[in-house]
């Protein structure tokens, strides 16, 4: 191995998220120009050396570069950067989620997203999309009431909102993150006695109840703000469990 293509790796901080500080450690290192096209990786037992993290932790981060297209393997040879290493789609892997801050930036990215979805739904929905997003609030009322999670119906009701944008591009990229976009797995749910889900389901059916109506009546406003009280209550929620996860 060259000199210079170890240099850089031996720059890279210790990784206190595990996987993801690495992989986003070499991210940076090749969007920075550091680690250029088509040059080679240092071996798993370098990055092992430069960074303290186990062969599991190296080997997961770099399948985590392979899938976002950033790196290639060569049989025999090693790792290799791509000869165009900018991610040819970009894509929340649900592995990625492995810290609640993980999933208050998912949470973030959501509201940059769905707040103007919402008012662009309440100016263009048609009676089709009315109706799409009353079943949707249905299918979800029926899953929580069986004692389900209900995060495949809540994320069908909220794809619901960005397909009444008319707007395809909004649906195609809730598409492309998936289930991640409602990281329910994160929510302790099951940690809840009867009575605190019950509430739970409670509030959630409200508040997806508000964006409903707004968008249904036909004001951009009340839905953005219904949408805004909505993640921002569920963010709300997930910095609590962050913070007394801190505290134990």
């Amino acid at each position: 191995m060259k000199d210079r293509d170890s240099a850089v790796f031996n720059s890279i901080p210790q990784a206190s998220s595990l996987r993801n500080g690495l992989a986003e450690s070499l991210i940076a290192h090749i969007e920075s120009g550091d680690l250029k096209p088509g040059q080679r990786l240092p071996t798993e037992q370098a990055i092992m050396e430069a960074t303290g993290v186990s062969r599991t932790i190296v080997r997961e981060a770099l399948a985590t570069l392979r899938a976002k297209g950033l790196i290639t393997t060569r049989q025999g040879l090693g790792a290799f950067v791509s000869s165009n290493p900018t991610p040819r789609s970009f894509s929340i892997i649900p592995n990625d989620l492995e810290s609640i801050d993980e999933v208050l930036r998912v949470l973030e990215l959501r509201l940059g997203v769905e707040y103007e979805a919402a008012g662009l739904a309440a100016r263009r929905r048609t009676s089709e999309d009315i109706v799409r997003m009353q079943d949707r609030l249905d299918a979800l009322d029926r899953a929580v009431a069986e004692g389900g999670y209900g995060a495949e119906e809540d994320f069908a009701f909220h794809r619901s909102i960005l397909v009444a944008t008319q707007n395809s591009y909004y649906g195609r990229l809730f598409d492309t993150f998936g289930t991640a976009m409602v990281p329910r797995q994160w929510a302790h749910l099951d940690q809840m006695t009867a009575t605190e889900r019950q509430k739970h389901g409670e509030r959630m059916r409200k508040e997806h109840y508000a964006i409903f109506v707004a968008i249904r009546d036909g004001n951009e406003a009340a839905a953005r703000k219904a949408l805004r009280n909505h993640l921002s209550k569920s963010t709300a929620r997930f910095e609590e469990l962050r913070d007394a996860n801190l505290h134990r």
